[in-house]
């Protein structure tokens, strides 16, 4: 029996693809991951931002709850100082709370009636911006890194 040539050549084409299709395929995977990750590295960012600002939020509770019953935000940090890490009875000294940490936790300033606390970002986040807070809720991100503070920095809400 003869097998015409549209036969060997519908054989041949059952068995997979053909190297043109796949090399389409993997340009076509690779642009959608070159426009793909750097967003979801970008969004992962910032849900960690978000979740030390919630961290901060409770930080800045716990210092009200300090100067409550100690009439004063002095002696909040380890060894009874007025600035650095959170006493551990206090705050823990990271962000997040459990885990690796993300962003380092400290009182900046204290005095009897204000503070400033601070998340620097370390590991992952390293030049996301510290995030700070203040006694009268006043929120402030470096967002562009540098380590001032400018007039447009004054606010949490992320970009």
């Amino acid at each position: 029996m003869r097998v015409n040539s549209g036969q060997r050549q519908a054989a041949q084409r059952e068995g997979g693809f053909t190297l043109i299709e796949m090399l389409v395929a993997l340009v076509v995977l690779g642009i959608l991951m070159a426009v793909a990750l750097p967003n979801y590295n970008s969004q992962v960012t910032r849900s960690r931002r978000s979740d030390c600002m919630g961290v901060m939020l409770g930080f800045a509770q716990a210092m009200e709850k300090y100067r409550a019953v100690n009439y004063t935000y002095l002696g909040a940090a380890d060894g009874n100082a007025d600035t650095g890490v959170p006493a551990s009875t206090l705050h823990p000294a990271q962000c997040p709370i459990d885990g690796d940490a993300l962003y380092n936790l400290t009182i900046q300033a204290a005095t009897a009636n204000a503070f400033t606390l601070q998340a620097t970002p370390v590991g992952a986040q390293t030049g996301d911006g510290a995030l700070r807070i203040n006694n009268l809720g006043q929120r402030f991100w470096d967002q562009n890194a540098d380590g001032t503070w400018a007039s447009t920095e004054n606010t949490w809400n992320a970009k």
